[in-house]
């Protein structure tokens, strides 16, 4: 005979198959869509759950209950088992509760209390996917690809990972310590970060030269596209307001993602026609298409997009559609690879599910989960580094002694003269480089 929790579960499993087919309110988690407005007919049913299947999880369930070495209430048993459900489906599906749901719409806003950190849960390890930038966890050094193996000392394990999750918040000023596993490193390492009130600002823009901006998007919030337009109409009309605009950086390197029409919304701004992404799932209302509308923030000038190992989710959205649409050129690093949508379906007052819905596609068609987006120029992961001492002289010719005297040379000091010296960011210094190249073949965009 089957318990009373049993029984509670099964009745729940009847309200949210019911559920599935009304109208289905969405809070956007990373690379989600908006709020869900129209009735969406559930998917077709399987073959359904046996009496066999039944009466397994009725003995495991009161096998537990039974003999467990200690007494386990109703009420944490079925959650476990329905967080055990999701767990199962993909690293991204989960059950919410009250703050937890909190949490996932402080992360959109783009304020929250802790480090700055996006993370993901596979088999047991807790990987960086990206800090986000000026952040605790930035600047103490994490990186990208970075496993989290102890927090505080205490080991992270496939028992504890998701648990392990919540402990990375925290009220500001209280420190934290984590023990990180670098890519590439063979001991891990100690990092001791103080939680911040992490305030995202997720566009930054400024002059990189004259003639040459810098856009950088740290993560998809629900006003990103907006933020970028304000910021980059307001770097234009400063002191080099009439000077022609002769080529773009997009930095979307360790850029974790975020909002699905964030991501529309940056990519139109670059675009003047053409596709920007399709999702397909399995409801009605999970297949969505966005093109672009005209308008080319920049006036078609030459575009150089960075991205890493770190961008993911919606940032692959902007750098897949810009890609496929030829407007610019990919530099770096293989992409993430996250190429789902989720949607966060409440429950009640207190809980919901995010449950992944779709896939997302490029405007060629092509799904980019678990393989990323391959760059057109594909860089090193390497640094750009002052020199320990100073390089040896090499003379030129008004070195030489009694060298003949050139007509138009000036009576400064002799010796060797040294340029500006280069940006230290390998890859920024990179992308000028190819700007500069682009911009020879391009016609300056002007203020219009």
């Amino acid at each position: 005979m089957l318990s009373r929790s049993l029984l509670a579960l099964a009745l729940s499993a009847a309200v949210f198959a019911s559920y599935a087919q009304a109208p289905a309110p969405a809070v956007a988690d990373a690379d989600t869509a908006d709020t869900a407005t129209a009735a969406a007919p559930a998917a077709k049913p399987g073959k359904g759950v046996s009496i066999e299947d039944v009466r397994t999880f009725s003995a495991v369930y009161n096998l537990v209950k039974q003999a467990y070495v200690e007494d386990v209430g109703d009420k944490e048993l079925m959650e476990a088992a329905i967080k055990g459900l999701l767990s199962g489906l993909d690293p991204h599906s989960e059950y919410l509760d009250a703050r937890q749901w909190t949490e996932l719409t402080e992360d959109t806003s783009g304020a929250y209390d802790g480090l700055g950190l996006e993370v993901l849960t596979v088999d047991g390890v807790l990987r960086v996917i990206a800090p986000i930038d000026d952040t605790p966890a930035e600047r103490g050094g994490i990186k990208a690809g970075d496993i989290i193996t102890r927090i505080d000392g205490k080991t992270v394990s496939s028992e504890n990972v998701n648990s392990s999750v919540d402990l990375l918040r925290g009220d500001p000023g209280s420190s934290i310590t984590l023990t990180v596993m670098h890519e590439g490193a063979s001991q891990p390492t100690d990092i001791t970060l103080k939680r911040e009130t992490i305030k995202v600002a997720s566009v930054r823009v400024r002059w990189l030269e004259p003639g040459y901006a810098y856009l950088r998007v740290a993560q998809f919030q629900e006003d990103t596209g907006g933020e970028l337009k304000r910021k980059f109409a307001k770097l234009r009309s400063g002191k080099d307001k009439d000077l022609p605009l002769r080529g773009v950086v997009l930095d979307l390197r360790s850029n974790p993602g975020g909002l699905l029409t964030a991501a529309v919304e940056t990519s139109d701004a670059f675009l003047e026609s053409g596709g920007i992404v399709s999702t397909r799932g399995r409801l009605r209302d999970a297949d969505l298409s966005f093109s672009a509308t005209p308008g080319d923030l920049t006036g078609g000038a030459p575009l150089v997009i960075l991205v890493d190992k770190g961008t993911a989710s919606a940032a692959e959205i902007v750098a897949g559609a810009l890609k496929d649409n030829h407007r610019g050129l990919i530099l770096g690093q293989k992409t993430f690879g996250k190429g789902s949508v989720q949607t966060v379906l409440p429950l009640d007052d207190g809980h919901a599910v995010k449950l992944t819905t779709a896939r997302y596609y490029t405007p060629n068609g092509t799904s980019i989960q678990a393989t990323g987006i391959t760059p057109d120029i594909e860089l090193r992961d390497l640094r750009l580094t002052e020199r320990d001492s100073a390089p040896t002289l090499i003379p030129s010719e008004r070195d030489l002694p009694n060298h003949l005297k050139g007509e138009n040379e000036t009576p400064d000091t002799p010796g060797l003269r040294t340029e500006a010296a280069p940006l230290d960011d390998y890859a920024l210094n990179e992308a000028m480089h190819v700007l500069k190249a682009m911009a020879l073949r391009a016609t300056p965009a002007v203020k219009g």
